[in-house]
């Protein structure tokens, strides 16, 4: 099976959307943050091994422990995936804080940083714009078309 096969494409969004399930309402390690999304999930092609990115609300401080916390728990979370589906092999898992989250909020602000001192256009208005893009007819050739 190739990396970006479409049936890999199906087991990644599963396996996704598995581990988001179970690492909201069954992990009780309170390391873990409430507010975990898991972002990406890459399933190696021989199904023996997943990357699990995890973004977490709040700081960096924040995310590695919850990336601790699921590490430890990590036997727990493969078992009930293995349980929820129905896999050849249950992959090995391994959690990384995601940080493109916060380093697409970091651009964001170093745009507008070097942006502000622009000049800003006045804005046009959607009604101008609508009428400047169509064409004029007279009223003496729509009467005239049957």
């Amino acid at each position: 099976m190739r990396k970006n096969s479409i049936k890999n494409t199906r087991i990644n969004a599963e396996v996704r959307r598995e581990l988001s399930q179970i690492i909201s309402s069954e992990i009780k390690d309170p390391r873990v943050d409430p507010w975990t999304t898991v972002t990406e999930v890459e399933v190696a092609p021989d199904l023996k091994t997943c990357k699990v990115y995890v973004s977490v609300l709040g700081g960096e401080e924040s995310a590695a422990e919850t990336v601790a916390g699921l590490k430890s728990a990590q036997a727990f979370i493969r078992r009930e995936l293995a349980h929820s589906l129905n896999l050849r092999n249950t992959p090995e898992l391994f959690f990384y804080a995601d940080r493109s989250i916060a380093h697409g909020v970091e651009m964001v602000h170093r745009i507008e940083e070097v942006t502000k001192d622009l000049p800003v256009d006045e804005p046009v208005e959607e009604e101008d714009v609508l009428t400047d893009a169509l064409p004029e007819f007279d009223d003496e050739d729509e009467e005239e078309q049957p």
